[in-house]
């Protein structure tokens, strides 16, 4: 179908062999001489784009502008104009204008303009399609090599790039490709976990960073200046990626790298790791009155400002500090009105739970289950979240102030879809991608069994206690309930078990600019 375009100049009589030009390209072009006709014009007619020319008789071409925006908002309208002075540029930008030119305009200009404005979706796609098909090769070789810890994270980061450039794209087939590709990668990853998880809690050189080491070795070394510690329950890497624009307004991405969370990926287990800076068992011997075990009655994340303390008073940091857990609107506005208050502080550390939020609420309304429907939607509905809640508040304020944030989080989330049988008594926990306690009946192929905890620093109720965690999309589910488990929370996010989205979390420090 040919392309339409309304092109208002004075000068006529000079744009004929442009005219040709564009019509023997298969373009359809009307030609007229002021702006009120444009405007008339863009009222009758539905035109691709516009090129309107600044300085006509009658109104101008900021004038018409304005008011074709008025009537079609979304119509792309290219701005022409002998003049280089920075006010005209700067009015037509404000007024969102698609494209600037300066005159002279030659036709290699209206053709890039063109492409760029009418084409630009399918040659982004064309393009993306092609290159993910070298990176296809590139990554596929990866994955049939012995890939460490590192390797893994930065073969996280591109399965996570890619799934990105797809996002909006009208050709869907290379996206089905890379999800298989991702679907491999999950599948290899979780093996490599097995055959290494134990190592790392050994003393293995090839240990990644991981969430209990996050304080001592990478923010306790950053408080020769005041640092505010943002952690944002169950954020993942893909979720941060989306908001990094928005923060990188204010702030210059000093370091972002991936690192590991432990098992279980429950709050339980990896945010009181990454307060105290120790594993399960290390904190349940030193806060005997803090730590709870699964089977323990009340909330099981209500100390981490004294497992937080704790480790500050271990590696030898007497600074002053801060600790503020944000669970609700309300909580969130207060912070921000009180900032003041966080000024003189070394160390100020918010723990927002918006995200963790989101996916239980996603489990529970089918409201937020259509809207967060797939990944791609489930990260714009946390996008969404960020633009209008007070923690955008509180990055500003930071920025204002000069400071310093490390970003980070405990643990991802992943949608499950595939349910796995698992039979256990009473005083078995609830969460759906990880059991632990004894006599627990299940396919030794369907899981990841921990049969000694200790090991992994992980804590026993009894001595025949073992942990087992479901990997990739998996759930678990109990035979005697089974369709009411299956209908209730197949395709919603959860957390707990092994998967890349689960284990691999960002790291983050930003400076304001």
């Amino acid at each position: 179908m040919q392309a339409k375009i309304l092109w208002a100049d004075d000068e006529m009589e000079f744009l004929k062999p442009h005219v040709l030009f564009l019509e023997a390209k298969g373009y359809q072009v009307d030609l007229i001489n002021n702006g009120s006709e444009a405007v008339e014009l863009c009222q009758e007619n539905n035109y691709d784009i516009v090129f309107l020319d600044e300085n006509m008789p009658g109104i101008s071409g900021l004038e018409a502008l304005a008011r074709i925006k008025e009537i079609q908002p979304q119509l792309p309208v290219v701005m022409i104009t002998k003049s280089e002075e920075e006010s005209i540029m700067e009015d037509a930008i404000g007024s969102k204008i698609a494209d600037y030119l300066i005159k002279p305009v030659n036709p290699n200009q209206l053709i890039l303009c063109l492409k760029k404005n009418l084409d630009h979706r399918k040659l982004v796609s064309q393009k993306t399609n092609s290159n993910y098909q070298q990176d296809f090769r590139q990554l596929g070789m990866q994955l049939n090599g012995r890939l460490d810890a590192n390797e893994w994270a930065e073969v996280y980061k591109k399965l996570i790039y890619w799934d990105l450039e797809f996002e909006g794209l009208e050709d869907q087939g290379m996206r089905e490709i890379l999800k298989a590709q991702k679907k491999e990668a999950n599948d290899l990853f979780c093996r490599f976990i097995e055959k290494n998880y134990e190592d790392w809690f050994d003393g293995d050189d090839d240990a990644p960073d991981m969430v209990h080491h996050l304080l001592k070795d990478h923010v306790f070394p950053l408080l020769d200046e005041p640092i505010f510690l943002i952690v944002i329950d169950n954020l993942r890497y893909d979720q941060w990626q989306v908001l990094k624009p928005i923060v990188s307004n204010y702030f210059t991405v000093e370091k972002e790298e991936i690192v590991y969370s432990i098992l279980p990926t429950a709050t339980h287990y990896a945010r009181n790791a990454l307060f105290a800076g120790l594993v399960p068992t290390e904190i349940a011997k030193r806060f005997p009155n803090h730590w709870l075990n699964e089977e323990d009655e009340g909330g099981k994340n209500m100390h981490e400002a004294v497992f937080l303390e704790g480790n500050l008073k271990r590696n030898g940091k007497n600074v002053k500090w801060s600790y503020n857990k944000i669970t609700n609107l309300d909580a969130g506005k207060k912070l921000v009105d009180q900032f003041h208050n966080l000024k003189d502080n070394q160390l100020n550390v918010i723990v927002y739970n918006f995200v963790d939020m989101l996916s239980h609420a996603r489990t529970e309304m089918d409201m937020i289950k259509e809207l967060a429907a797939d990944e791609a939607a489930y990260r714009s509905l946390t996008l969404s979240w960020f633009e209008h809640s007070p923690l955008q508040e509180i990055f500003k304020k930071i920025a204002d102030k000069g400071g310093k944030v490390v970003v980070t989080t405990d643990h991802g989330t992943v949608r499950v879809t595939n349910p796995v049988r698992i039979v256990g008594d009473r005083s078995t926990n609830s969460n759906l991608r990880y059991k632990t306690g004894r006599n627990l009946s299940y396919k030794d192929k369907e899981v990841f069994a921990i049969k000694h905890p200790e090991k992994v620093g992980l804590p026993k109720s009894t001595i025949s206690s073992e942990y087992v965690f479901v990997r990739e999309n998996d759930y678990f589910v109990y035979p005697n309930n089974y369709n009411h488990f299956v209908h209730y929370y197949n395709d919603t996010f959860q957390h707990g078990g092994v998967s890349m989205e689960e284990l691999l979390i960002p790291f983050i420090i930003l400076q304001s600019k």
